[in-house]
């Protein structure tokens, strides 16, 4: 179980999870300078008679709509859009901007004549505030900006509104990139500390159930070494080969509960791992569970589900049934009902003992007692299933497991 890190950097690399977020706006800004070239091109079709050498015009328009074609995919992907690329677009649009107050009449640039690029020059800001946030975006727009002053027309007013806008639509969209990319890191790193928390959970539950599993060899092993002991005189062999055992088990479970709590990597468990794409029978599964005081009730046909979600279920039955053992009291009796319907499976655990009263489970939880909401709930919520309780004093205690078969398929 690892945790990794990896959150969008706004300067270059997209994380995989930021990618679905920045990928629709990559589109939006290369359909955009796709859309603002054939204006720019219409423009000048229109007016290109009136300039002083329109076939400087016509030159630089062919190099702008060459490039910009051979430039649709890198606009329209974060990796493909480099900074030489937009180093190159934002030259691009600097040399329109500068041969447009060399090759267009005085008059109509003094009576605020557009430039040869037009709002072709805004996609360049855009790609630059998407890449890496407002900063870029700022200091392309200033050079565009310098550029229309310096180069075309002076700083009059339509210049001068024209770069307010362009500056502020670039730093708005860069800034709101460096919230999409905060937020996308932020809710990355939340998932994999769910991914993780869920994980030891998983792991929890089973030291849980190993322990549970060592306590009762105790007492079973206990029992006959005890009455060993109060046969003979002298020891043997097989106590010490119990004793050796119940040595290796409780081991085994210590350092794992040990690493639990301090946050290291779990030791491997052995457990055998059933074959995930073999469908078992829950049937099977629970039928170690029935003796003289446990009924169990299933259908005459094998119920099968995946066998993790088998095994799974099986467990949280098994967490039910050592709880009615622990705590219903000896003459208690308990029934295995399992329901194998087309949309779930559903294993009813019911018994007649004293039951307990309302908010008792929330108590055991707060007291770090466990065995209710990770051994049981736990495993159905990884399943995807339900796990209901129902308990009043006197009345005993029924738990209800569904699974879902869609969910586990």
């Amino acid at each position: 179980m690892t945790d990794g890190g990896g959150a969008g950097a706004v300067g270059g690399t997209v994380a995989a999870g930021g990618m679905s977020v920045e990928l629709p706006l990559w589109r939006a800004i290369s359909y955009f300078r796709v859309l603002a070239l054939i204006y720019a091109l219409l423009r000048y079709v229109n007016s290109y008679l009136h300039f002083l050498h329109p076939v400087a015009g016509w030159i630089f328009l062919g190099a702008l709509t060459l490039w910009t074609l051979a430039t649709v995919r890198a606009f329209a992907n974060p990796q493909r859009c480099t900074w030489y690329v937009l180093g190159v677009d934002l030259m691009l649009a600097v040399t329109g901007i500068v041969m447009s107050g060399l090759t267009d009449a005085p008059a109509r640039i003094s009576h605020g004549a557009p430039t040869l690029p037009t709002i072709w020059a805004a996609g360049t800001v855009l790609g630059c505030a998407a890449k890496g946030g407002w900063r870029p975006a700022a200091a392309a727009g200033s050079v565009i900006g310098v550029a229309n002053i310096l180069g075309h027309g002076g700083p009059t007013g339509d210049n001068i509104h024209n770069i307010v806008l362009l500056m502020v639509a670039g730093c708005a969209i860069g800034y709101v990139i460096e919230l999409a990319r905060a937020s996308e890191a932020t809710l990355t790193r939340a998932l994999q500390v769910e991914a993780a928390t869920r994980e030891r959970e998983r792991l929890s539950r089973d030291i849980h159930d190993g322990v549970l599993q060592v306590l009762a060899l105790v007492q079973r092993r206990g029992a006959e070494l005890g009455a060993g002991t109060a046969g003979s005189t002298g020891g043997g062999t097989g106590g010490g080969a119990s004793f050796a055992e119940l040595g290796r088990l409780a081991g085994e479970q210590e350092r794992a509960l040990r690493t639990l709590m301090t946050g290291g990597p779990i030791p491997a468990q052995r457990l055998p791992e059933p074959d995930a794409a073999e469908p078992r029978d829950l049937t099977a599964l629970l039928r170690p569970y029935a003796d003289e005081r446990i009924t169990l009730s299933a259908p005459g046909t094998p119920v099968l589900l995946p066998a993790p979600a088998a095994g799974e279920l099986a467990a949280a039955v098994g967490a039910a049934v050592d709880n009615v053992r622990r705590h219903a009291g000896e003459e208690a009796g308990a029934w295995i009902l399992v329901e194998d319907e087309p949309e779930a499976v559903t294993v009813s655990i019911r018994d007649d003992g004293p039951g307990f009263a309302p908010g008792r489970l929330g108590e055991a939880e707060r007291a770090g007692r466990l065995g209710v909401s990770q051994s049981i709930r736990g495993r159905l919520l990884d399943l995807g299933g339900t796990a209901e309780l129902y308990s009043a004093p006197g009345e005993g205690v029924e738990v209800e497991l569904r699974v879902p078969r869609k969910a586990n398929q």
